[in-house]
């Protein structure tokens, strides 16, 4: 585990540097209170100079609500200088908006504050973040520093996850933990829940298991299903939705790249949806890099598959209207697998930003179709 050293009272002091989204620890670390102002935090963490916290918790918060505020003024100046230039196309927008992301985020991460080993902060009105820190990091063998933007994602991970998501396919709630993509789109779980199943199938094989939740979903409707999944964070939030929801004798959750072993007449998954790196670890349930999962998937589905058997391939179409990827590439990988399109069911998402005039993603988001492909072996 790396470290992050600096100086202090004239001694020489370090921790480990904690981060979840993989950024690198800091070169330069300042010691930073109450008494420094909203600006010069701001030059500061522009440089990459980490700001270790030794002040009041809620002062620290309001210092971080202060960057975000002044990255956004920067944002909105530069969205005045670039008015009355060319739009964008969408892979254009789609590039911009991920460099704004990285930028701003790297930013705010430079606020960072200390930890005990049990994960309790050292620091004036610090809230108990204890359990949640621990289901998300586990047991740590010594103090630690992470950024504060980073605390307040554990925080609010862990209020999901203690209050779960209403799934109205299940009429139950579903609790994400921390790392695990939260089934918050309602639209794909639909999908799973009404599309015909393949005639007299009773097993199914669920990839990426995730949450559980389109295992769940299959349960429901009677099948048996084998889950997997490779991330430990996913294997133990679908075991414990799972045996929340009483499944466990339907539902078997097993480590594996993609399948498990044997053939099946109903195969499904849901893979990221978006071809790109990940900057994050919770990004790796929306961005495929190099569309590893879902070519994958379509590549050893016909050598997983009963005859007569189908492929769910649940997914957006918001990579071709980002020009990230088209629907001839997606059919050439679907043909050059061996498979063969059944048929196909649609539907259109409801979330927030399909609808947000302001979202720099709008003109591919307001055409965004969700569908169910169901796959057969070609014949």
């Amino acid at each position: 585990m790396t470290r992050i050293e600096w100086v202090e009272n004239g001694e020489a002091r370090s921790a480990v540097w904690r981060s979840e989204s993989g950024w690198p620890a800091p070169k330069k670390v300042v010691l930073a209170d109450d008494t420094m102002s909203a600006d010069a935090a701001y030059r500061l963490a522009l440089d990459g100079t980490a700001l270790l916290w030794r002040g009041d918790f809620q002062n620290a918060r309001q210092l971080l609500q202060a960057l975000v505020r002044r990255i956004e003024h920067k944002g909105e100046r530069g969205r005045r200088a670039k008015a009355g230039k060319a739009p964008a196309t969408p892979l254009e927008a789609f590039h911009r908006h991920r460099l704004t992301q990285l930028q701003r985020a790297r930013t705010l991460a430079m606020l960072v504050i200390p930890f005990d080993a049990d994960h309790a902060i050292p620091l004036r009105r610090a809230p108990d973040a204890r359990l949640a820190c621990l289901e998300a990091y586990g047991l740590s063998p010594e103090p630690y520093v992470a950024s504060l933007r980073e605390l307040l994602g554990v925080i609010g991970a862990h209020e999901w996850r203690r209050k779960g998501v209403m799934i109205p396919a299940l009429d139950e709630r579903i609790h994400p933990w921390y790392g695990v993509f939260s089934p918050v789109r309602g639209e794909y779980v639909e999908l799973v829940a009404q599309a015909p199943l393949p005639e007299g199938a009773k097993l199914a094989f669920d990839i990426g298991a995730g949450t559980g939740v389109l295992s769940a979903v299959l349960a429901r409707r009677g099948m048996q299903v084998v889950a997997t999944d490779m991330d430990q964070r996913a294997l133990g939030c679908a075991r414990e939705n799972i045996a929340r929801l009483g499944l466990a004798t339907q539902v078997d959750i097993v480590q594996a790249d993609l399948f498990p072993d044997g053939r099946a007449p109903l195969v499904v998954c849901n893979p990221p949806w978006l071809p790109g790196k990940p900057s994050s670890s919770i990004e790796y349930a929306i961005y495929d890099p190099d569309s590893r999962m879902l070519r994958g998937f379509l590549d050893g589905l016909a050598a997983h598959l009963e005859p007569g058997g189908e492929g769910w391939l649940i997914m957006s179409d918001l990579a071709e209207h980002l020009g990230l990827r088209s629907r001839e590439q997606l059919l050439g990988w679907i043909g050059g697998a061996g498979l063969e399109v059944a048929a196909r069911h649609d539907t259109r998402p409801v979330h927030p930003r399909a609808s947000d005039a302001d979202d720099p993603l709008h003109a591919a988001r307001s055409k965004e179709v969700t569908s169910l492909w169901r796959l057969r072996a070609a014949g």
